[in-house]
């Protein structure tokens, strides 16, 4: 095994851990808001992925313009579900939210199955995003790969500047923080529950576009392994926590490449054990994550 080979492992785990902090941090900060688990991101993401194929297949639009409906058919589809599914029941058992993210998932997966089937689909890129890019020590890697976590920074910048300065931000953080004080000092909940859930669910939909670019190969029940990886890495990370579900992706992602890389082959078909099993010994450390925080009920 060669430093370059081990290298080049770790670029991979970034990538990956890119992807799975992007769909973590959706999760978080919907939980963080509405203490609501959305088990429907991860079909987000498969959305976005799809959204990607129409934009540059269908209507050869450039990439940079096509990053940009991804994002906002993320953000339109994250705020339909807001208001359809999810509104009406606010303040009711937390378990029927949960219940209420799975039939919304299964909904828009048989959705899709019906309307597209469930044939996977060729995703390609444009040509100039496949040429290798040498990053020193042997290592070399493609532009699109560059791209996702270029992109996924600045998209992760962008966000925490936005949490911590601006208007909506600050309502965000002050919700997540008491609902029932933020309603009573002006705050307009349903707007910032709803921005959360555009900002959550278009960041998972630009995930989708990352996933299909770097795999090759999308279908409608894409959403399912990673959104529940992400989830995941949003506990590792500590759920509710923007920068935990950025450090929990990060860190899931290189240590599940790294697992199939350096051990023998054999144990390759073991890789979505290993992630939940990481997720078990995390918790024996830290129940509320890395950067999580008590969940005792505050005043």
């Amino acid at each position: 095994m060669t430093s370059a080979y081990v290298l080049s492992q770790l670029v991979n785990g970034l990538i990956l851990g890119s992807m799975y902090a992007l769909i973590a941090i959706g999760f978080s900060m919907i939980y963080g808001i509405v203490q609501l688990i959305n088990f429907a991101h991860g079909d987000i993401f498969a959305i976005g992925a799809f959204v990607t194929l129409a934009c540059l297949a269908g209507l050869n639009l450039p990439f940079p313009l096509t990053i940009l409906v991804v994002l906002l058919t993320g953000a339109v589809v994250g705020m339909a579900i807001e208001r359809l599914a999810f509104r009406p029941m606010r303040g009711a058992p937390q378990v029927t939210g949960f219940i209420a993210s799975l039939a919304v998932a299964i909904i828009l997966e048989n959705a899709a199955v019906i309307t597209i089937t469930a044939q996977p689909r060729t995703f390609l890129v444009p040509e100039a995003l496949n040429v290798l890019v040498p990053l020193g020590g042997g290592v070399a890697a493609r532009m699109i790969d560059i791209a996702i976590v270029a992109l996924s920074l600045v998209l992760m910048a962008a966000l925490v500047v936005f949490v911590r300065f601006s208007r909506l931000g600050m309502a965000m953080r002050a919700t997540a923080e008491n609902y029932d004080v933020a309603r009573l000092m002006g705050i307009q909940i349903d707007r910032t529950i709803a921005s959360a859930f555009a900002i959550g669910s278009g960041l998972a939909a630009a995930a989708g576009l990352m996933w299909g670019a770097k795999y090759g190969q999308i279908s409608p029940l894409m959403g399912l392994v990673p959104g529940l990886k992400a989830f995941v890495a949003a506990v590792i990370g500590g759920v509710g926590s923007i920068s935990g579900a950025m450090l929990g992706g990060y860190v899931l992602g290189l240590a599940e490449v790294l697992f199939v890389g350096l051990l023998p082959p054999e144990y390759s078909g073991y890789r979505n054990a290993f992630v939940f099993g990481t997720l078990i010994l995390v918790l024996l450390v830290a129940p509320n994550g890395l950067l999580g925080r008590s969940t005792e009920t505050r005043a």
